[in-house]
């Protein structure tokens, strides 16, 4: 059965939001709103570890959400698709929401 372009995908769907759900990805992803960046950059914007960015662009290239491309000694990471901060947007908008609403744990 071919699936149309509407038709929801559970599994995808999945995928994506598990590569979402660590807070130094979506800082990350976040940082990368504004162009592409090198690991030494992040690692100084977001006073974080140069391995544990590393780790988490790994899981964010598999998750097919940035690309890479290097340049001479530099290797340089980008959104693959602008829709992504959009996304991160969407979902800070709708935690607000539920977190202002909510009457119970």
């Amino acid at each position: 059965m071919l699936k149309t372009q509407n038709e929801v995908t559970p599994g995808s769907i999945v995928f994506l939001a598990k590569a979402l759900a660590d807070e130094t990805r979506v800082r990350i992803i976040m940082s990368l709103t504004h162009g592409q960046k090198t690991v030494s950059t992040m690692v100084e914007e977001l006073s974080i570890s140069q391995p544990l960015a590393s780790h988490h662009l790994k899981e964010l290239k598999r998750a097919l959400l940035v690309t890479v491309e290097r340049s001479g000694p530099f290797i340089y990471y980008e959104l693959v698709d602008p829709r992504i901060r959009a996304i991160i947007t969407d979902l800070d908008g709708l935690a607000a929401n539920l977190l202002a609403n909510r009457t119970t744990f």
